[in-house]
C-alpha cells in the first residue's frame, strides 16, 4: 500500500545560475542554521552552465531536491518552479550566493506563525553593496515603487523572505515580476510586514544584475500599478481617459464649427487635427476598456476564480 509522505512544515527555496563556488557551504549552513525544524531544501538550477548542477548532485540528502532547468528562465521562472514544487506549509526564499544569511530564518519563521503575517519580508540593514551602481539605484526605486503601488515595503530586492503557501502558490510569478512579490502577495489580500536582516558581501562570483535592468523595473513596475488599481476595474482607467479625450475632442470641434459657420477658414489648422485626434483616440479607449472588462470577465469566470480572497471562516459558537 502506498502511504503519501507526510508535508514538511517549511521548505527553502533556492534559485542558482552559475553559482557553483557557493553550493557546498551555503547548503552545509543551512543544514546548522536550520537545525531542529522539519524542512526539506529545494534548489532550482536555472540552465547553469558551469558545474553548478554537478556540486549540488555532490550535497543531497534525504531533505534535500533538486529542479533542473533546460535552459536558463530567468529568476521569476526559477522561483515560480520552486514554490510550485515546494511541499512545506511555509516557504522561505534565499539568494543562493551566500549573501542572504540563513540564520534569519527561523526568527522569520516564528514571526509569520507567531503573528499571523502572510509574508515577512527580509531588509537589507547593513547592505554590503557598492553605493553608486547599487545601492543609490536601490533606494530610488523603492521610493518609486513605494509611492507608486501604495505597499510600504522598504526593500523591495531582499530575496529572504517568508511565505505562507496557499499566499505563494496564488500570487501568479511570471515574466520578470519576483521583484515585486510584496505588491503580487498584496494583490491576493497578503498580511505583510519586514524585519532587518543580515546581509554579506559576495565571495565567489559574479552579480547576475546590472544598472541596466532598470528599463525592465519601470515596464514592469507600470505593470504593477495597473494591476494594482485596475485590475479588476480596467474600464475606470480605459473609459474615464476615453470619455475625458472624447469630450475635450467635441468641444475643440464644436468651436471649430462655429468658426466655420462664422466664415473663418479652419482647414489644416493645428487645432482641427489635435480635435479629430482627440476624437478617434477617445473612441479607441473606450472600445479597449470594454474589451478588457470581457477579458477579465473571462478571465475570473473560465477558470471558477474570485475577485475576493477568504481569509479564514469563524464557525460560530454552540449553545
Amino acid at each position: 500500500m502506498n502511504t503519501k509522505a507526510p508535508s514538511p512544515f517549511l521548505s527553502v527555496i533556492v534559485c542558482v545560475y552559475n553559482e557553483e563556488p557557493n553550493i557546498r557551504p551555503l547548503v552545509e549552513k543551512i543544514r546548522v542554521d536550520l537545525n531542529g525544524l522539519d524542512y526539506e531544501l529545494l534548489y532550482v538550477d536555472d540552465g547553469s552552465t558551469d558545474g553548478t548542477l554537478s556540486a549540488l548532485k555532490a550535497v543531497m540528502d534525504e531533505r534535500m531536491r533538486v529542479v533542473e532547468f533546460r535552459k536558463n528562465y530567468g529568476q521569476s521562472a526559477a522561483l515560480a518552479a520552486g514554490i510550485a514544487e515546494a511541499k512545506g506549509v511555509y516557504l522561505a526564499t534565499l539568494d543562493g550566493d551566500l549573501q542572504n544569511d540563513p540564520a534569519d530564518i527561523p526568527g522569520m519563521l516564528r514571526l509569520a506563525v507567531d503573528e499571523g503575517w502572510d509574508l515577512v519580508a527580509g531588509e537589507r540593514a547593513n547592505r554590503q553593496d557598492g553605493m553608486l551602481l547599487r545601492k543609490i539605484p536601490s533606494r530610488i526605486a523603492n521610493a518609486i515603487i513605494r509611492k507608486s503601488t501604495g505597499v510600504y515595503i522598504r526593500d523591495y530586492g531582499c530575496t529572504l523572505k517568508v511565505f505562507r503557501s496557499e499566499v505563494a502558490k496564488d500570487m501568479g510569478l511570471y515574466g520578470e515580476l519576483h521583484r515585486f512579490i510584496p505588491v503580487l502577495a498584496s494583490l491576493e489580500g497578503a498580511r505583510i510586514t519586514q524585519v532587518p536582516v543580515r546581509h554579506h558581501a559576495r565571495i565567489h562570483g559574479q552579480s547576475k544584475y546590472g544598472i541596466g535592468r532598470t528599463f525592465r523595473v519601470v515596464s514592469d513596475l507600470l505593470l504593477m500599478v495597473f494591476f494594482r488599481r485596475y485590475l479588476q476595474k480596467p474600464m475606470h482607467l480605459f473609459g474615464t481617459a476615453g470619455v475625458l479625450a472624447f469630450g475635450v475632442g467635441v468641444l475643440i470641434n464644436l468651436y471649430l464649427l462655429g468658426l466655420k459657420l462664422a466664415g473663418n477658414d479652419i482647414w489644416g489648422k493645428p487645432l482641427l487635427i489635435l480635435g479629430v485626434i482627440l476624437l478617434l483616440g477617445g473612441i479607441q479607449l473606450v472600445t479597449i476598456g470594454i474589451i478588457t472588462e470581457i477579458m477579465m470577465r473571462t478571465y475570473y469566470e473560465s477558470q471558477n476564480k474570485t475577485v475576493y480572497r477568504i481569509r479564514r471562516i469563524h464557525p460560530g459558537s454552540r449553545d
